[in-house]
């Protein structure tokens, strides 16, 4: 089985404002941590493949359309615009989104037709924290929810799983999936602490659990266990597993308050594919992850772990 990974140049261009403040942790230089852990890879393990544009129709899969053209009409050709207090948008972002949504479309077209069966997008902004209508923490379009929602619609799939591991609850994707019958949407996150959500969950098919500050290892797999997320996914029985794959819960890591290590990543990944059966297809996305050295250790150890199971 061949690791399918897609990236495109236009998601390294995307900068967000420099006045926002001096050294913003979502930068182009994550792509090459990213790159670096691609080229740990055993050679011949994995498949690159260029990420399409999304149409601005698919976009429209999981956000208001109202919204959706607002943020096409006013994309910057020049300079920045800011659209939150955090994110903003250069004149490389528009295409980057269409790149990030559409290489998350083709992974899950990809996967599901088969034969390759598991696939990474290798893209930026991330996109977790944006709503049906508002864009927040880095992110302008909810790339994980497009994905899954295009496997409902264009394949006709009933259940979806998206795990969620990024250090800040996927507060964006909850609010959009809250209450959806196709999606059972598992988030672990440090709480309290940015955005200050997910406690209470929104309906059922939200499945939190919460992480206390300076969590290690063996603290953070004590709270998945007790949240039940393994039983809750074996249950659900997905027919596509998305992972909204952040890494800034790891210990060096500046945007968290996590201890976790490279190892951590692996064992959450691999249980999670135990959990819903190996013959599952899997599509991860890029969420956070801000020390460069961590992200790449932490998502080699995904990516290996996602291929072997």
């Amino acid at each position: 089985m061949t690791l399918l990974i897609y990236s495109h140049p236009a998601c390294r261009l995307h900068e967000n404002a420099p006045d926002v403040f001096a050294g913003h942790p979502e930068r182009p230089e994550r792509l090459d941590a990213v790159e670096d852990a691609i080229g740990r890879l055993p050679a011949g393990g994995y498949r690159r493949i260029e990420a399409p544009a999304a149409k601005q129709a698919d976009f429209e899969l999981a956000h208001d359309a109202r919204y959706v053209q607002a943020i096409f009409d006013q994309a910057p050709e020049e300079d920045f615009l800011r659209v939150d207090g955090d994110t903003a948008m250069n004149r490389h972002t528009l295409e980057a989104t269409r790149r990030a949504v559409g290489g998350a479309m083709a992974a899950v077209d990809a996967v599901l037709d088969g034969p390759d069966r598991r696939a990474f997008c290798a893209t930026r902004p991330p996109g977790h924290h944006a709503s049906s209508c508002q864009p927040a923490g880095f992110c302008i379009f909810n790339n994980i929810v497009i994905a899954a929602y295009h496997a409902v619609r264009r394949h006709g799939i009933d259940r979806v799983a998206i795990v969620d591991f990024d250090v800040h609850h996927g507060d964006g994707t909850e609010n959009i999936v809250a209450g959806s019958a196709p999606i059972l949407f598992c988030s672990s996150f440090q709480h309290p602490f940015y955005p200050y959500s997910g406690i209470p969950p929104l309906a059922d098919n939200c499945l939190p659990a919460p992480i206390k500050n300076l969590s290690d290892g063996a603290a953070y797999r004590q709270a998945i266990d007790e949240a039940g997320w393994f039983d809750r996914l074996a249950a659900f029985r997905p027919q596509l597993l998305l992972f909204s794959a952040g890494f800034d819960a790891h210990k060096d890591d500046p945007l968290g308050g996590l201890i976790l290590e490279a190892g951590d990543f692996a064992w959450i990944t691999r249980e999670t594919i135990k959990a819903v059966g190996s013959d599952v297809p899997v599509v991860s996305l890029l969420e956070g992850g801000y020390e460069l050295k961590g992200l790449e250790d932490s998502l080699l150890a995904h990516l290996e772990a996602m291929d072997a199971g």
